[in-house]
């Protein structure tokens, strides 16, 4: 199957980034190392082409009340230039996707979903959006992220304008050059920055220019998964899916809609737990590896790296609610045996995310 690319793919080869399939994409993976690429967020600011994900528009006098009954977002608390974090269920309460809606207007929102989802996700809500209109945008919008602590330094000097008031999730819509662009404080590392939408077109010219700026350097998707991996941020399809519902990946506190979504009434069906843990080795444990406890199998690895920030491994992992609660565990890929324990969530704690500019 021929993968999808984003407009800045010829820009990736040019500039010799490795490419990867990812949802059906070919990506950056990386473009000076993965190591390299992490800590420079951390400290400056890093430019991430994040295309691939998915955009819908939802509009309708029923709208809100319409998507109130489809995702777990708290409608009640989402006026126009503020967006939620959220989550689509099926009727057993699992994960269809994690997204972030924008309220445009009071009836008219942005969808932002994973690109592996756009299809399933689409129809889903076709499906159950009775009266509202939902338009797929996805390859008319761009989607650029930067982000780092120097990240709003490097918004100023680029735009040209202030964002010091943008509060956290929180967004505003901005013309440069003539272009439309949607800057929403929001990302997928714990530092502070931004997440751009922007015309398709208009992706490399935008990029280019952000790229001119010296705190600036491009980041690919291996320092990305690393960079939300410390700060305990799930990926679909690893740590969230359709057999776990957002309760049992330790979400259940986003939920706070008082609406009868789709599969509210089987959030109380808790197997297992997603759990942090903080490996003794630099040595990386894998997606599926497996998790013991006293010579048990407890569960298993959904997420695991070296944590650059920390100079040790993470990862995160369900495990049969009984062992929830066990301290030390045993987590092997049936040759090599790492030891782990129990943390808390976030990995990394000095993040930059919720930091007040003004």
């Amino acid at each position: 199957m021929e993968l999808f690319k984003t407009p800045l793919n010829s820009w990736h080869k040019k500039n010799r980034a490795k490419m990867v399939e990812f949802g059906g994409w070919e990506m950056p993976v990386q473009y000076e190392g993965i190591i390299k690429e992490h800590l420079h967020c951390r400290k400056e600011a890093s430019l991430f082409d994040i295309c691939h994900m998915g955009e819908f528009i939802v509009t309708g006098d029923k709208s809100r009340e319409e998507l109130a009954s489809i995702l777990t977002h708290d409608f009640a608390k989402l006026p126009p230039n503020r967006c939620k974090y959220g989550f689509m269920l099926n009727e057993k309460g699992g994960v269809i996707d994690d997204l972030i809606v924008y309220c445009l207007e009071e009836n008219k929102f942005m969808l932002v979903v994973n690109a592996a989802r756009i299809e399933t996700d689409f129809n889903w809500l076709k499906k159950h959006l009775t009266s509202s209109t939902i338009e797929d945008i996805s390859f008319q919008t761009a989607k650029l992220d930067l982000q780092g602590p120097k990240s709003f330094e490097v918004l100023k000097d680029v735009f040209a304008q202030e964002f010091n008031d943008l509060k956290y999730f929180s967004f505003k819509e901005i013309v440069f050059k003539d272009i439309n662009i949607l800057v929403s404080r929001t990302g997928y590392t714990g530092e502070l920055g931004c997440e751009l939408y922007l015309p398709w077109e208009k992706a490399e010219e935008v990029w280019e220019e952000l790229l001119t700026h010296p705190l600036v350097k491009p980041g690919g998707l291996g320092a990305r998964d690393t960079l939300r991996l410390e700060v305990g941020l799930p990926l679909y399809g690893q740590d969230l899916d359709e057999e776990h519902t957002p309760v049992e990946a330790g979400y259940g506190f986003l939920i706070t809609s008082e609406k009868n979504f789709i599969g509210k009434e089987n959030l109380g069906q808790v197997k297992e737990k997603l759990i942090p843990l903080k490996v003794d080795s630099k040595r990386s444990p894998r997606h599926n590896d497996e998790v013991y406890y006293n010579n048990q199998k407890a569960g298993i690895v959904t997420s695991g790296s070296f944590a650059p920030s920390l100079g040790h491994a993470i990862a995160l992992a369900y495990v049969k609610v009984e062992y929830s609660e066990e301290q030390e565990f045993i987590i092997t890929d049936g040759k090599k045996k790492l030891t782990a324990q129990k943390t808390t969530l976030p990995f990394y704690t000095q993040r930059t995310a919720r930091i007040k500019l003004s």
